[in-house]
């Protein structure tokens, strides 16, 4: 998951291969509850990691059930209908699907054996409403209070009497999480009556309420429904474990693939994996709107094949009450239709994990669109000029995942000759998209919520040219700090690392093991380009054994400096170095980076430290190590070492024409990387623009 401040998404200009989707957010959580409390050990597989399902498990412990993990799935033994724990403060971050349930899971039991509980969450949590849930549960002796202001969490749960004589009344029209949480909690206390819930008003998002009643059958509670107005928890109900019990893959993530096949699937289809038509999730049915606009789909049981059907996509008119979360990203895809398209009775995105429709018409004004939005509808119109923008995400993963979308605007159909951007015009060709342009996704770790790893299976898909993927070069003589100070910017900036000078080490380490001559050039070469090299991260593996340690050896480097001047064996390595260039950016570091290898980059650093200085550094480097050293004998080996780069025929130590002089020789590694972000954010065409508060609708 990427975790930096936020990530530059280069344009895109196509997907293609497979994506394998994590497990539903919403069949997860409710799967934990009715294991946590069910009869017996419940093995549940493929059950989605995220912080939702985190806080949820969490929860369950703290509450007295027993989880164990069971290789890639989880066993859990639940509480039989008893509380274990009669005290307990319960963290449930931003969760709603965590937060309702358990207010009325632990309320009900709370009134009927005892116990305190206190359920807090984040500021934005705190903000999002219960109070429909709480006034279906008081009237059943349930004592709730409110720890901050009426109406929302945080709550006190606290014994009271029970009383189940009369109908349990809830309101559908603002969540049907509160009817859920009255489904997945009644029938720990139908021992001795049929218990009925009547709906008050019309009810929102109906099929996540057929997602819980699917999986109550499943733990072994038939519910009655009348409609979509009554339903009736039969007497003596009493939850039993099924064994084991699968999560299927998120309907909701798959919009965002299906959406990016049919703007970008241009040859063969995105296989989406983890979900088909026959799932019981209701967002499925966004395959339904998104053929509307025209995407090509076709169904397996458990896998949908999207490519660009119709183009450009069509604009279309339609209620999204039974697909509000997958809403969102037919937001986004209008940005590429012919047309307005309107999205109607999405009341529900204004309690979610924020503002939803004053969030969306927001960040699509960003990027150009015209945007109209009410109560419970929005309209977007596709810009007639695209922007580049910083969308700003309001710790909403969906608002994240739905943007990076906008990433694909090379593709964008155009219905003008002209893209004019800033005092340059561009001229276009017909059917020619618009002027390529980044966006950047403000703090992207918000899709840990429910897709940790969205970006990474995103970039796993997803091509672009490769002159559009960002690259910075950071070159230097050694010991200059080159490599610590690209590190520092790579992560950072989310982007991949090319430490060029660690494939001449692992070169020159593998010429030493297997007793190559260092001055064989030839032989060198051919090691060179045979290499079985892996990098995870800041380790290295080559032949299968870690060697992160063993490159940083004085006697490979002073090695791996002298083949690096044989033009054989830069020839072997130029196309591996070329490789690391990969979505969504590159740090490369070394000697000749800017100048050979990525002449184009958007961003050329080449670094100054005086050789007294390095010497000084690398002194002090091997000696808290436990390296014996001296130091005028380092100084006259960078000397000499400095010479032999800056002579050497092929790609000799000199800073590019174009590369920015940073003298580092006094310089921190955070005043350094401060320094080259600072030049990194001038380049940027959103560098002015930041984090906005919604518009009104």
């Amino acid at each position: 998951m990427y975790t930096t401040a936020h990530l530059d998404l280069p344009p895109l200009v196509g997907v293609s291969g497979s994506v394998r989707l994590p497990g539903s957010k919403s069949i997860s959580n409710r799967v934990l509850l009715l294991a946590g409390l069910s009869e017996g050990t419940t093995r549940v597989v493929d059950l989605l990691a995220s912080d939702d399902t985190r806080v949820m498990l969490d929860a369950l412990r703290a509450l007295g059930c027993a989880i164990v993990p069971d290789g890639d799935a989880l066993l859990i033994t639940g509480l039989g209908g008893r509380l274990h724990a009669r005290e307990a403060r319960l963290f449930l971050g931003n969760a709603g699907t965590a937060m309702r349930p358990l207010t009325a899971a632990l309320a009900l039991l709370a009134a009927d054996q005892g116990g305190v509980f206190e359920l807090s969450g984040i500021a934005r949590m705190h903000e999002r409403p219960i109070g429909d849930l709480v006034e279906a549960l008081r009237p059943l002796g349930c004592r709730i209070d409110y720890l901050g202001n009426p109406g929302y969490p945080p709550l006190r749960l606290a014994p009271g009497t029970l009383q189940l004589g009369a109908p349990i009344r809830v309101r559908g029209d603002v969540s049907s999480q509160f009817l859920t949480a009255l489904l997945l909690a009644l029938p720990l206390v139908a021992r001795e009556r049929d218990l009925v819930v009547e709906v008050i008003g019309e009810l929102i998002s109906k099929p996540y309420i057929e997602i819980t009643l699917n999986l109550l059958r499943r733990f072994g509670i038939a519910v009655q429904r009348e409609g979509w107005q009554r339903f009736t928890i039969p007497r003596g109900s009493a939850y039993r474990s099924p064994g084991e019990i699968p999560v299927e893959g998120d309907a909701s993530s798959a919009s965002y693939f299906i959406a990016a096949g049919a703007i970008a699937a241009i040859g063969a289809p995105l296989r989406i994996e983890g979900v088909g038509e026959s799932s019981i999730q209701g967002d499925i049915r966004f395959v339904e709107a998104a053929r509307a606009m025209g995407a090509d789909i076709t169904s397996e049981a458990n896998a949908l094949n999207v490519k660009r059907g119709a183009w450009p996509l069509k604009a279309i008119e339609l209620d999204c009450n039974a697909i509000p979360d997958a809403a969102m990203t037919l937001a986004v895809m209008a940005l590429y239709a012919q047309g307005t398209t309107r999205l109607t009775n999405i009341a529900s995105w204004r309690v979610k994990e924020t503002d939803r429709i004053a969030a969306m018409a927001t960040e699509l004004r960003k990027l150009g669109a015209t945007v109209q939005a009410g109560d419970d509808f929005i309209a977007v119109t596709p810009p007639e000029r695209w922007r580049a923008a910083s969308i700003h995400t309001y710790d909403d993963h969906r608002i994240a995942m739905c943007f990076s979308l906008a990433a694909f605007n090379p593709l964008a159909p155009v219905t003008h000759a002209m893209a004019v951007r800033g005092a340059e015009v561009y001229q276009l060709s017909p059917g020619q998209g618009p002027q390529a342009l980044p966006v950047r996704i403000e703090d992207p770790k918000c899709v840990g919520k429910t897709y940790p790893d969205y970006f990474e299976h995103l970039f796993q898909v997803a091509q672009a040219r490769a002159e559009d993927i960002p690259v910075l070069t950071v070159d230097g003589p050694t010991a200059s700090g080159k490599g610590t100070l690209a590190g520092e910017l790579a992560d950072r900036l989310g982007f991949h690392l090319l430490d060029s000078g660690s494939l001449y080490r692992a070169t020159a380490l593998a010429a030493l093991r297997r007793g190559v001559p260092i001055d064989d050039e030839a032989a060198v070469a051919r090691l060179a380009g045979a290499l079985k090299l892996r990098f995870d991260g800041p380790h290295a593996w080559l032949d299968g054994e870690e060697v992160t340690h063993a490159l940083r050896d004085e006697l490979v480097g002073q090695s791996a400096s002298r083949i690096a001047a044989f033009p054989l064996v830069r020839q072997a390595l130029h196309q591996l170095q070329l490789s690391f260039r990969r979505l969504p950016g590159l740090v490369a570091d070394g000697r000749d980076m800017g100048t050979v290898l990525f002449p184009g980059a958007q961003l050329k650093v080449f670094l100054t430290a005086s050789t007294a200085r390095r010497a000084e550094r690398r002194y002090n480097q091997l000696i808290s190590k436990g390296f014996p050293a001296n130091l005028d004998t380092l100084l006259a080996d960078l000397e000499a070492r400095d010479a032999r780069d800056k002579s050497r025929s092929v790609a000799p130590l000199r800073p590019a024409e174009d590369a920015r002089l940073l003298d580092n020789s006094e310089m921190s590694i955070d005043q350094s990387v401060e320094a080259v972000l600072a030049w990194w954010e001038a380049g940027k065409p959103f560098a002015a623009s930041g984090a906005a508060a919604p518009e009104a609708g």
